[in-house]
């Protein structure tokens, strides 16, 4: 068993923040998608994302830190010796399902919420029956749970757009995106992982964000370089932007240079305080490379001034 604090290698007293962060970090170096001819970095991959789960849900965070459980999630033994989890598949095991690759990573908590299991030792009171240490009969363990990576579209992950998921067994769900979602946030779903004496484990889905070809994220904003005429930077006037969720009309003010940034509020991903972030539009002027016309008109036109002489040149 790993301890969890060793695997993403953060202090035992780190902040939620900082695990998010050495989470983040491994998992985009370990990903499967750019270790494909790398076997031991996907398994590597699968020990991060276990650890995360563990670290990343505060009551198994306390149970591991008070010694209740070890690094997979499991009962810690009175013995002081490590207690055998489940075979994978079968009760207690786990299984791992991703959306549109192979297998990454695996959730192996709440495998068994007790140590004793078997009817041993006297009876004990109201009938019940102990175990020779003084312990009554544990409740049946729950299934594993089952972990999915799902990747997102950018912009259905800034709208919030519901997302529509198949489970191990063929059935399907409809996922609600949280507010402030991004890449390596998780999503509890009870009663959807693997069966067991208990009852059923839960699905535990990774979201993977996905890039896009106009749009960056940056933190709760959304940034896109928008290219502009020439004739619509010296004039100015009204000109189509796309957003995240439709097109809508932006003001480009008259004499506008390349790099200058215009704000459309509320367009941005959505906050956890209910707000929404902006998008940032930056203008780049698009000078058209063979333009017998435009270069008449240049040769023929004297700019003012230099527009370098801040920089000492």
């Amino acid at each position: 068993m790993a301890d969890p604090y060793s695997t993403l290698g953060v202090a035992r007293g780190a902040s939620e923040a900082d695990i998010k962060k050495a989470y983040r970090k491994l998992a985009k170096e370990l990903h499967p998608d750019r270790n494909k001819d790398n076997p031991k970095a996907t398994e590597r991959f699968s020990q991060v994302t276990s650890a995360y789960d563990l670290l990343n849900d505060k009551d198994k965070r306390a149970r591991f830190d008070r010694g209740e459980i070890d690094g997979d999630g499991n009962p810690a033994s009175p013995f002081g010796g490590g207690f055998a989890g489940a075979r994978p598949g079968g009760a207690g095991g786990f299984r791992s399902q991703d959306f549109g690759t192979a297998a990454e990573g695996v959730d192996m908590s709440d495998i068994f919420e007790g140590l004793f299991g078997g009817r041993s030792g006297a009876a004990g009171p109201a009938g019940g029956f102990a175990s020779g240490f003084g312990r009554r009969q544990a409740p049946p363990p729950k299934g594993a749970n089952a972990a999915y990576r799902l990747r997102v579209p950018f912009v259905d992950a800034a709208a919030l757009a519901p997302q529509r998921v198949t489970l191990a067994d063929g059935k399907t769900i409809d996922l609600k995106l949280p507010v402030g979602v991004e890449s390596g946030t998780q999503m509890r779903v009870p009663g959807k992982g693997e069966p067991g004496p208990g009852g059923a484990g839960d699905a535990i889905v990774t979201i993977d964000v996905q890039p896009h070809r106009y749009f960056t994220r940056d933190g709760d904003d959304v940034r896109l370089d928008l290219p502009i005429t020439l004739v619509e930077a010296v004039k100015g006037g009204s000109i189509k932007v796309p957003t995240v969720e439709k097109p809508v009309m932006l003001t480009v003010p008259k004499g506008t240079t390349s790099g200058r940034t215009l704000r459309l509020k509320g367009k941005g991903f959505h906050k956890k305080d209910g707000t929404r972030g902006d998008q940032l539009v930056t203008l780049m002027i698009d000078v058209p490379a063979d333009d017998a016309a435009l270069a008449a008109f240049v040769d023929g036109w004297s700019a003012p001034g230099n527009p370098r002489t801040e920089m000492g040149v």
